[in-house]
C-alpha cells in the first residue's frame, strides 16, 4: 500500500471509476453472481441512485481510485477494492474512515460471501440477522450487520496501524 497517500470525497466525475471498481470487484468476489449486470447498467445505477444519495469515499494510490466505500445515514451500502489491491489494507483504511465520520453503521452482505462477513466482525460489526429467505435482488441470502461506536473510544488512535505509516 506504498502509494495510498489520501482518502477524499469522490464526486460524480469519479463515476466511471467507481463503477469499474464495483464491477471488477463484484466478478472476482462473487462470480456466482458475475452475470447479473453489465457495466452500463453499473454506470447507469451509480449516476442515478448511489453518488445522489450516498457520500463516496474513495482510496487512491498514486491519484488512482482504488476503491470506495458509500455511505446513505448509517448505512455503508458499497465498499469494494480493486481486487490487485485486495488484502492489502485499503478496505480497512476506507471502513476505519467511515467509523470515523459515523458513530453507528449498518450493511447487508451475501451470508456465501465469508470473507466480507470475517472483514467485518474484524472491525466489531456484530450479526444482527440473517434471511432465510432470499430478500435481495440478487435472491442470494443476505446477513444483517451493526457497528456501533463504543462510548469514549478513540477510532482515530488505531488508524495508523490500518494505515501502515
Amino acid at each position: 500500500m506504498n502509494g495510498i497517500v489520501a482518502i477524499r470525497r469522490l464526486t460524480i466525475d469519479d463515476m466511471d471509476a467507481v463503477a469499474d471498481i464495483y464491477r471488477r470487484s463484484f466478478d472476482q468476489r462473487l462470480p456466482w453472481l458475475a452475470s447479473t449486470g453489465t457495466r452500463e447498467e453499473d454506470r447507469i445505477f451509480f449516476r442515478e441512485t448511489v453518488f445522489p444519495h450516498s457520500d463516496l469515499w474513495g482510496a487512491l494510490d498514486n491519484g488512482r481510485i482504488v476503491g470506495f466505500a458509500a455511505i446513505r445515514d448509517i448505512w455503508l451500502d458499497h465498499l469494494y477494492v480493486l481486487p490487485e489491491f485486495q488484502s492489502r489494507g485499503v478496505g480497512s483504511l476506507l471502513l476505519r474512515h467511515c467509523q470515523l465520520q459515523n458513530s453507528e453503521l449498518q450493511l447487508w452482505t451475501f451470508q456465501q460471501n465469508c470473507g466480507a462477513s470475517r472483514f467485518y466482525e474484524t472491525h466489531g460489526f456484530e450479526l444482527v440477522r440473517a434471511t432465510e429467505t432470499p430478500e435481495s435482488r440478487d435472491k442470494e441470502p443476505d446477513a444483517l450487520y451493526h457497528w456501533k461506536r463504543p462510548p469514549g473510544a478513540d477510532l482515530a488512535q488505531s488508524i495508523d496501524g490500518v494505515i501502515g505509516v
